[in-house]
């Protein structure tokens, strides 16, 4: 077994880190000689190569074939870093169409380990080419509901980043792995190395998890399982209502200011390692992989009695009561209700735009039963445009994937900054809206706290979304529909009941199919 501390393993000791005692079987294309000195006639390459080949014992920068991850198979790939690099040239092209065309083949998931310069010189444009080869192979198996993952090594840059490695429905990186397009020799001389470091690539929203070797395995196991091919699935259910703990049931639930953000301790939020800290949230490793102390516990119908035995309020009287529950930082929020309903769970982390929402949760989980759900949590805050292109992100590859989608709505609306203008905003929301009318997956909907007009309808399922006791969705928060119509503050309960804002209205007005509870 190779040293799990090593981030510049072998080709080889790197997929046997994942398969162990499972083993691996090696593939080889159909031997397509190059001609003398590679196709460009480099003076030395031959010679190269052969230094390359003795030192390495490889043929080719990339080693492929079908192997046991876990319980799972799948098609590893794996690039030899000692032959030239890893650089991708018209032979390591061969092999890496062929490692995505037997994934098609057999209907597996494509396991990338990627250590790679980027292309090889001394094939020129022969070698750049590869990269469309690349990307026509992996566009072919994400048309076939097939699931790409990369576990990004030491160094990864170039056109393999730009293609196997950000071009992968998940990526994964080991700590202190250099990670960017531009190579070390490339970049400019005063740029900041942390931007081309796993953990800046994370902190970018480029990369999901940052996991450490000896955790790779056990990672990586649990997105196979989460990601499949999965063929029928069930929808979610709905979740179970969780208690407000020792909140009352009157208006004088909820005294913060008229932005409603709550600020309790539940509120999740992430840390630069991705770990969610809400104080009833499911723990989080350095891999980016929750276990919930409570999860899978709940009723198949989601409306098993509330958690830790307590009883869940009744119905709000009032528009005014209705919203004050809601923004109570008492009530439980998302990374409650993930814990609660999740045995497992992998993050997505980032909008692959360069930006990340700590309010907005994403992600692929495990219910105690095995089955996937792929999940959307606002955590109570203005969602940013980051947010919402993450979360189109998670909904796109859950259809493509056939994973059911749970969201979970809590927000007092769009973030309305300068900056989220500046960073589009409009253009965020619109794409949101269009993934959830487009999904062909079921999506179950909970409202669990505000809804904030469309910056939380964005989420919300048309035809299958639930509501708890303690929330409300409005078109506008009575605060800002009473100044809108020249009404006193003091008018501001008077236009909440106006609104017909309250869980039983959602009901009688069509939008909720029920109150969970």
């Amino acid at each position: 077994m190779p040293d799990a501390d090593s981030a510049r393993a072998t080709a080889r000791e790197a997929i046997a880190l994942l398969t162990g005692a499972a083993g691996f079987t090696e593939h080889r294309p159909p031997p397509r000689p190059l001609p003398p000195d590679g196709p460009l006639g480099w003076a030395g390459y031959d010679e190269a190569r052969e230094r390359a080949s003795a030192r390495t014992g490889e043929e080719e920068s990339v080693v492929y074939g079908t192997g046991v991850v876990g319980d799972r198979a799948c098609v590893l790939l794996s690039f030899e870093f000692g032959f030239l690099g890893g650089s991708l040239g018209r032979q390591t092209g061969d092999r890496l169409a062929a490692a995505y065309e037997l994934a098609l083949t057999r209907r597996l998931p494509l396991l990338a380990l990627v250590a790679t310069g980027g292309s090889r010189m001394q094939e020129g444009m022969v070698a750049l080419t590869q990269l469309q080869r690349v990307a026509a192979a992996s566009t072919r198996l994400r048309a076939a509901g097939l699931p790409q993952i990369a576990v990004v090594r030491d160094p990864t840059t170039g056109g393999g980043w730009a293609t196997v490695g950000a071009g992968a429905d998940v990526v994964l990186a080991l700590p202190g792995a250099q990670v960017g397009f531009a190579g070390s020799r490339v970049r400019p001389p005063d740029a900041d190395p942390y931007a081309y470091s796993a953990e800046g690539q994370f902190a970018a929203g480029q990369v999901d998890a940052v996991v450490p070797a000896d955790g790779l395995a056990a990672t990586v196991t649990q997105w196979l399982r989460a990601l499949g091919p999965h063929e029928d699935l069930p929808a979610a259910p709905v979740p179970r209502a969780l208690p407000t703990a020792g909140a009352g049931t009157g208006a004088e639930a909820g005294t913060e200011s008229a932005a409603g953000v709550g600020t309790g301790a539940e509120a999740g939020t992430e840390s630069a390692a991705g770990v969610g800290t809400g104080a009833e949230a499911g723990t989080e490793s350095a891999a980016g992989v929750s276990t919930g102390a409570e999860a899978g516990t709940e009723s198949a119908a989601g409306t098993g009695s509330a958690a830790g035995g307590g009883a869940v309020a009744p119905l709000p009287e009032t528009g005014r009561e209705a919203v004050a529950r809601a923004r109570d930082p008492r009530r439980p929020r998302a990374e409650a209700y993930l814990a609660d309903y999740f045995a497992v769970r992998l993050p997505l982390h980032g909008d692959r735009s360069g930006d990340t929402d700590p309010g907005l949760l994403c992600g692929l989980g495990l219910r105690a039963d095995g089955q996937p759900v792929a999940y959307v949590a606002q955590c109570g805050t203005p969602t940013r445009p980051a947010g919402y292109r993450a979360a189109a992100r998670t909904v796109r590859l859950a259809d493509r994937l056939g994973v059911p989608v749970l969201t979970l709505v809590d927000t007092p609306g769009a973030a309305n900054d300068a900056e989220a203008e500046r960073a589009g905003a409009g253009a965020a929301i619109a794409d949101t809206f269009a993934a959830i009318a487009a999904v062909r997956v079921p999506v179950t909907t909970l409202v669990i706290g505000e809804g904030g007009s469309g910056g939380a309808l964005a989420l919300a399922a048309p035809d299958n979304t639930h509501v708890t006791v303690d929330s409300y969705f409005s078109v506008i928060a009575p605060e800002l529909a009473a100044a809108i119509l020249k009404r006193p503050p003091s008018e501001t309960g008077a236009t909440a009941d106006q609104l017909r804002l309250r869980p039983q209205d959602l009901v009688e007005l069509g939008f909720a199919r029920s109150i969970v509870g």
